[in-house]
């Protein structure tokens, strides 16, 4: 089939020239769109019109061929039409939430997809796509373009390398060009453009490039296989709970595992025919991953689905939600063609592939539109959980509705700061002023106050603790869903929290003779003590750190440097104090 396609694709002479230019072109006007300098934010027209001029020169490099430029050149500016106009729709950066970048991603999904469907149609007269040619413009394309980012990457360090060669005779001329924006972009376009071009002229060392791909991701397949297989298998025996508890990320990386099985899959079974695996390990290799990928996604909807029940909406949850649902899709239909093909499974999936592909193509491109806000979702939804009673004020995410949210999160702000009721409105108005997000309240800081009754405790027993004690506590990143102890000192001005995970037995080496255990230190963030002081300073409670507000550098002091001059050099016993656990200092020294 590769065959097949370098007879259709004659070499041109002209093509590394018409590229080369091509993408010199649109870095000169990509860089007159951006401007000069960082830039906080991009406009919709800026956005659109840079989206129009990138997409349509990168397409038309990929899928141009000389026999049929028209067409070439109608795909890849139909293709940039469409990305431009969701994205000037899409509006400005400034109004974007902190999940608006997935929408860019399912646009460059639906072009990445759409470019090896237009070629293999192409190819076969618009007549049912071949899922062969396909494959093989899908696995090209990946290829080339990781390729074409190499030779852009091995020109700048040239240039670079170049630069740094005449800055030792003095001439930096090129140096200085390299630090201009209006340089070095057209010379990145110029590069990919050339690069691409040649690439594409040397099909037979691409196509060697994307076996050796294929091979090296067909061995990782039993790998892989194996690993999810033992995963699948201890799963009855630990259950799920804990992949609740060890972590927040476990819809991602269970996808993640998905889409590394379904790539895997494909690089073994291939285009069909000649590319079809004869290895027999690698065939249940493949067998296994094609199964394993439904119970990965199901366990990905339950994760999803509780914390969803938990917490509620959220735009990234949402997002979360879309990508499970695809999944599904895809991997029922995977374990559909293994259940009915059998043997011939793989002869079922290759098919099931091009029509997933059209299916992921359109959704993709319809959630890169405005037309399915998940902003306007979440708020819905977050909003009817706090007027509901659900979540209370002091622990609703303010700072979610003001960052993550964006337009209909603020304009919910807005409606709150003339509730009726005094938390809502001062969550709100705090929230709407913030200048960035750590400024905002997020509900965190109640929680965490709220947990401190669970795992704190107070000595002497049955000392009430103050409340901007109980704030400075949970603020600091030291008992959090750990056992401490906080001490109050004589007098009852003074306190000291100790986290009890930093405290342990030194371990007594065998050959030695036994030695009384002494507590070490496990755990020493940033050198920050284990020991968390608190004073009692004009009847509020402070941080130690904080309340030494006549702290004096006595290096710079005039006396200390009159001193050093005249030789006046001493050592004085200064008396200091320290905590003792048990009898053990613990910490380092303070005044």
């Amino acid at each position: 089939m590769r065959e097949a396609i370098e007879q259709r694709d004659e070499r041109w002479p002209l093509l590394a020239p018409i590229l080369a230019a091509l993408g010199l072109a649109a870095g000169l006007i990509a860089h007159w769109i951006i401007g000069t300098g960082y830039q906080a934010e991009v406009g919709a027209v800026r956005l659109a019109l840079l989206s129009f001029v990138t997409v349509s020169a990168i397409l038309f490099g990929f899928v141009v061929i000389r026999s049929d430029l028209v067409r070439s050149a109608l795909f890849a500016l139909g293709c940039g039409a469409v990305a431009a106009l969701i994205l000037y729709f899409n509006g400005a950066t400034s109004g974007w939430s902190a999940t608006e970048g997935w929408r860019v991603v399912c646009l460059a999904l639906a072009i990445g997809i759409a470019a090896p469907l237009f070629q293999a149609g192409r190819e076969g007269g618009f007549r049912p796509i071949s899922y062969p040619l396909a494959h093989d413009h899908a696995w090209t394309n990946a290829v080339l373009w990781c390729l074409g980012w190499a030779f852009v990457g091995v020109v700048l360090l040239l240039s670079f390398l170049l630069a740094a060669l005449f800055d030792l005779i003095g001439i930096d001329l090129l140096s200085d060009l390299l630090r201009e924006e209006w340089f070095w972009r057209p010379l990145v376009g110029l590069a990919f453009g050339l690069g691409l071009a040649l690439l594409r002229e040397q099909r037979r060392i691409v196509g060697l490039l994307q076996n050796v791909a294929m091979l090296v991701l067909g061995v990782l397949a039993p790998v892989l296989a194996v690993g999810l297989g033992l995963f699948l298998i201890a799963l009855p025996f630990t259950g799920l709970q804990p992949l609740w508890e060890a972590t927040k990320s476990t819809t991602p990386i269970l996808l993640a595992c998905a889409v590394g099985a379904l790539l895997l899959v494909n690089a073994v079974i291939g285009n069909g025919g000649d590319d079809a695996p004869r290895n027999r390990v690698l065939r249940w290799a493949a067998l296994v991953l094609a199964v394993a990928i439904l119970p990965l996604v199901g366990i990905a909807a339950i994760a999803t689905g509780l914390r969803i029940g938990q917490y509620g909406f959220t735009p990234e949850r949402l997002w979360g939600l879309t990508f499970v649902v695809i999944a599904s899709v895809v991997a029922v239909a995977y374990l559909a063609s293994v259940i009915r093909g059998r043997g011939g499974w793989a002869e079922r999936v290759r098919p099931a592939n091009l029509h997933l592909a059209m299916i992921v193509c359109g959704v993709a491109l319809l959630l890169a539109t405005p037309l399915v806000s998940f902003n306007a979702i979440s708020t819905r939804d977050q909003v009817a959980r706090l007027e509901s009673g659900k979540v209370s004020p002091e622990k609703f995410d303010w700072a979610a509705l003001a960052f993550d949210f964006g337009e209909p999160g603020r304009k919910a702000l807005e409606r709150f700061k003339a509730s009726k009721n005094e938390a809502i409105r001062k969550g709100a108005t705090e929230a709407a002023t913030a200048t960035y997000r750590w400024d905002a309240p997020d509900g965190t800081q109640a929680v965490r106050e709220e947990s401190l009754d669970k795992t704190l405790r107070i000595l002497p027993a049955g000392t009430s603790l103050p409340t901007e004690l109980r704030e400075a506590i949970a603020e600091s990143w030291k008992c959090r869903g750990e056992p401490c102890t906080l001490a109050f000192l004589p007098e009852g001005k003074e306190a000291v929290l100790l986290v009890h995970s930093q405290f342990q037995p030194e371990p007594t080496p065998a050959t030695k003779p036994a030695t009384s255990s002494r507590v070490v230190r496990s755990a020493r963030y940033g050198g920050s003590d284990i020991v968390e002081r608190y004073l009692l300073v004009g009847g509020k409670w402070v941080d130690a750190d904080e309340a030494i507000a006549s702290f004096t550098d006595t290096v710079s002091d005039p006396r200390a440097k009159a001193g050093l001059d005249s030789g006046q050099i001493e050592v004085r016993p200064v008396q200091r104090r320290q905590v003792f656990v048990g009898g053990v200092p613990v910490g380092d020294p303070f005044e």
